[in-house]
C-alpha cells in the first residue's frame, strides 16, 4: 500500500508503524485482491498528497469515498476531470456556491484547484468496496484520519474547519484550537442539503474569516474544462 511522503510523514507518519494501522493494512491488501475497491491504491493518500499541512488553510470533511465506478480520487467530494457525471452531492455544493458567492456551475467534478489552495479535501475513511457504502468503516481509517485533524488542530494559525453532516461533526471535539473557526451544517446530499446546507454560506464565511486574518481567500469557482 502507497505512503504519504510530504511533510505530513512528520506529523503523522507513526500511525503507519502502529497496530491498527498495520491490522487495516492487512485487511485491505485482503479487500483489494477479492473486491472492487475505489479509489485505486495509488490514490488512496491523495488528499495529502495534493495538500502538504504547511499548506492547509480549510479542512473539507466528508464520510467515505464515492462508491460507483471512475468517481473516488482520493479526495472528498471530488470526481476526476474526465468524469461527466456530477455527484448530487457535489451538485449541490456548487448550487450552494452560485447562491453564495455567484460563482457559475461547472461541467465537471474535479476539486483539485481548492487542494492546491490549501483545502484539504479529507474522508473520514479513505476506502470503499464497490457500490457499498460505508462498507470499510470501523476498520482503523478512522483513528487514522482523527490523527491528521488533530495534526490541522494543532496548527498554530488559523484554519476553518466545514463539517457537513453528523459523521463530520462528531470530529468537533478533536477541535480545541480557539484560533479556528468550525461552520457546520447538515450533508449537501439530496436527502438533508435543504435542512441547512442550502443557504449556509460557507464559502463567503470562509473568506472571510481568512481575509480578516490577513490570509489569501480561497478562489472557489471552479472553470469549466474545455
Amino acid at each position: 500500500m502507497p505512503k504519504i511522503t510530504n511533510d505530513w510523514l512528520e506529523a503523522i507518519g507513526a500511525e503507519f508503524s502502529k497496530p491498527y494501522y498495520l491490522k487495516l493494512r492487512q485487511w485491505l491488501i485482503q479487500e483489494y485482491k477479492h473486491y472492487r475497491i475505489y479509489p485505486p491504491a495509488d490514490d488512496i493518500f491523495n488528499a495529502f498528497h495534493f495538500t502538504p499541512l504547511s499548506r492547509v488553510k480549510v479542512v473539507l470533511l466528508g464520510q467515505d469515498p464515492y462508491h460507483n465506478e471512475h468517481q473516488a480520487m482520493g479526495t472528498s467530494f471530488s470526481v476526476p476531470p474526465d468524469q461527466k457525471q456530477i455527484p448530487p452531492s457535489l451538485v449541490n455544493i456548487y448550487r450552494e456556491l452560485h447562491d453564495d458567492l455567484g460563482c457559475y456551475i461547472p461541467n465537471h467534478g474535479c476539486l483539485k484547484k481548492w487542494a492546491d489552495q490549501g483545502v484539504l479535501l479529507l474522508n473520514a475513511v479513505l476506502t470503499v468496496r464497490a457500490h457499498q457504502a460505508n462498507s470499510h468503516s470501523g476498520k482503523g481509517w478512522e483513528q487514522f484520519t482523527d490523527a491528521a485533524i488533530k495534526a490541522v488542530n494543532a496548527l498554530d494559525r488559523p484554519i476553518v474547519f466545514l463539517l457537513w453532516g453528523r459523521p463530520a461533526q462528531n470530529k468537533q471535539s478533536l477541535l480545541s484550537n480557539p484560533q479556528h473557526l468550525v461552520l457546520k451544517t447538515s450533508h449537501p446530499s439530496p436527502l438533508s442539503a435543504s435542512r441547512g446546507f442550502l443557504g449556509c454560506r460557507h464559502f463567503s464565511q470562509t473568506n472571510n474569516f481568512l481575509q480578516s486574518h490577513g490570509l489569501e481567500p480561497i478562489d472557489w469557482q471552479i472553470e469549466n474544462a474545455p
